[in-house]
């Protein structure tokens, strides 16, 4: 008999929006930030488009770094084991394809901050936006792994 304390298996969650350039980052950021050693974080997208630069400054605003990230297709995550595959955007949940080891496809819709700040009339201005999505998925971060339903497809509340 050891004295080694016994390690959790960590829940996989795969993190995935369209572009996985702003929401699905924020959310894996977070996860790593806040749940380390209860989340095993990663995120993906169904058309990735690069990192966006506001949702690096705004994680950064709040302490968690970013700009290391990457962003990256979802195919390049087919080939990994999953517990969970959390869509945060309303077309990733249409588009998320199923396959052996993805996991449970779980939906958690956040406003899309580019599209929020489309009009700003600075990154100032668009900051805002920025802000309360990151703050929204943070909240969101905070009460996992509770606020996953283990009856449907959507998340349940905390």
């Amino acid at each position: 008999m050891t004295d080694e304390p016994i390690q959790k298996k960590r829940i996989r969650i795969l993190f995935l929006c369209t572009g996985n350039s702003c929401r699905s980052q924020m959310a894996e950021g977070w996860a790593r930030a806040l749940k380390p050693d209860v989340i095993e974080a990663h995120s993906a997208g169904t058309e990735p488009h690069g990192l966006n630069p506001l949702a690096v400054r705004a994680m950064a605003e709040a302490g968690v770094d970013i700009s290391l990230h990457r962003s990256k297709h979802i195919d390049e995550c087919m080939a990994e084991p999953f517990d969970f595959v959390m869509t945060v955007c309303d077309s990733a949940h249409e588009a998320c394809p199923t396959a052996p080891g993805l996991g449970r496809i779980v939906h958690q819709g956040f406003d899309d901050p580019p599209r929020l700040a489309a009009e700003a009339i600075d990154d100032e201005d668009a900051m805002r936006h920025y802000r309360r999505v990151r703050d929204e998925i943070r909240d969101f971060v905070e009460a996992m792994p509770g606020v996953l339903s283990q009856d449907s497809n959507t998340v349940s509340p905390a």
